[in-house]
């Protein structure tokens, strides 16, 4: 489904918190700059990059799939439900396990699992701490440094290439 591929999409994309993702608006993306406004804890509101394929997905469920579930009680909700209304974050949850049960030997994971791929993919990449701390909207630098758990192999191959007497 366009909407689940969506939201998979995005989560992926962005790190975003499923709260935050449930109270997406259709004037929350920015597709011509490729942003996500995010409204995250605290009230404090924050942008996100949103990679090529996820504004794709948003793009094609926007244009193609929103309209046949929307009602009155949709609003300008970005996500929407089986009834129309704003997408809950346990159909979420719901739509993520059962995707990812679909995939052979992917782990159980939820949509927190998704945000810790980002995290630990943009920081495998090279982004800096402190780049990836506001992306997640995480309050201080402690809590995002969860993420950077490196592999030994990573850990070997950066040492080789950047000390000196290696």
């Amino acid at each position: 489904m366009l909407r689940d591929d969506a939201i998979l999409e995005v989560l992926y994309a962005t790190g975003i918190r499923v709260g935050e993702l449930t109270g997406l608006d259709l004037g929350d993306v920015d597709g011509a700059r490729r942003l996500v406004r995010v409204l995250g804890k605290g009230n404090k509101a924050r942008s996100v990059p949103l990679g090529v394929p996820a504004a794709k997905a948003v793009e094609r469920w926007v244009r193609s799939g929103r309209a046949i579930l929307i009602t009155a009680a949709s609003g300008a909700a970005l996500f929407v439900g089986t009834r129309g209304s704003r997408i809950d974050q346990r159909e979420v949850r719901r739509l993520v396990h059962a995707r990812l049960a679909r995939v052979s030997d992917a782990p159980d994971l939820g949509p927190h699992g998704l945000r810790h791929s980002a995290a630990t993919h943009l920081l495998e990449g090279g982004a800096d701490l402190r780049t990836v701390q506001e992306i997640l909207g995480h309050a201080t630098l402690a809590t995002t440094q969860i993420y950077t758990h490196v592999s030994i192999e990573r850990l070997r191959a950066t040492y080789d290439r950047a000390h000196p007497r290696a």
